[in-house]
């Protein structure tokens, strides 16, 4: 097996938002805002190649949205889904899995684009098998109103259409040593896949803990639909983390690839940082 970090773009969000009730003098200690309260995340995708399967965990922002909403998001740095593919020397059309945490648009854009005419929007990986959970896909396609800006239709119906949407109804392997679990406070049904390498497991992390700074329990982003779940959440994954000494993957922490953690008399807290090839260079 082998794993490699896909950087997709960087993009800004709100850190009021992102921090949720935190304060902004505690949060910009530790992730700095611009000007205008902005903070700079990453896209950070994760590839799993095993023999002939290449999994690809979310894919980023796209490029298929009007400026206007790009307008939104500041996105900036150099890199893209495709030339973070080409480095490896793949195309999006090797793909086998396209695992998708969950559906909100920074995580799913790249699942769609338009087609050479630009008449008509057809799957971005045209050889995989979408895999989405029951629970985030039946709240994707009938959104509520808190999340409704984050759910794009053109990003999620396409997958059903073509025939490539692949449906997880319970936790456990879809591969071996490729597993997933759900949470469900940010978004129902969030898919952490948790993937067995040279006897370690890494976690990549969606947006059950988007950083590093998010590591203390009540340090949880007004973007998440059920906080107090999310919290007890945190809790019971952080608690499991540290007795089975898992690798945590970041797909938005901009300054953090990966972390380790530990637990202190104050409870858990951050151990160590490091990038995705210094962990697999030090097993």
């Amino acid at each position: 097996m082998e794993i490699h970090s896909i950087p997709t773009g960087n993009f800004k969000l709100d850190g009021g938002a992102m921090f949720g009730v935190v304060p902004k003098s505690l949060w910009s200690k530790v992730y700095p805002a611009d000007e205008n309260n902005m903070c700079s995340w990453a896209m950070r995708c994760l590839l799993v190649v095993d023999g002939d399967r290449k999994i690809l965990i979310d894919n980023g922002i796209g490029d298929k949205q009007d400026p206007k909403f790009m307008s939104h998001y500041f996105l900036h740095g150099d890199d893209t889904l495709e030339k973070s593919l080409a480095k490896l020397g793949f195309t999006s059309n090797d793909i086998t899995d396209m695992v998708l945490t969950h559906l909100h648009f920074d995580h799913t854009g790249g699942s769609i684009k338009w087609n050479n005419e630009k008449n008509a929007l057809i799957p971005a990986f045209k050889n995989a098998k979408y895999w989405v959970s029951k629970a985030q896909w039946e709240w994707a396609v009938k959104p509520n109103n808190r999340e409704k800006a984050s759910f794009l239709s053109e990003n999620i119906l396409p997958i059903q259409e073509s025939g490539q949407l692949n449906i997880i109804e319970k936790e456990g392997e879809i591969y071996p040593g490729f597993s997933v679990k759900i949470f469900n406070g940010h978004t129902d049904g969030q898919l952490i896949p948790h993937i067995s390498f040279k006897g370690k497991t890494l976690v990549y992390m969606g947006d059950l803990l988007p950083s590093t700074a998010h590591i203390p329990l009540p340090w949880i982003m007004a973007y998440d639909t059920r906080p107090l779940l999310t919290l007890d959440e945190k809790k019971a994954f952080f608690e499991e983390a540290v007795e089975k000494q898992y690798t945590l993957f970041f797909e938005h922490d901009i300054y953090n690839e990966c972390c380790s953690l530990m637990k202190t008399e104050k409870g858990v807290r951050l151990n160590a940082t490091f990038t995705l090839e210094e962990w697999k260079n030090s097993i």
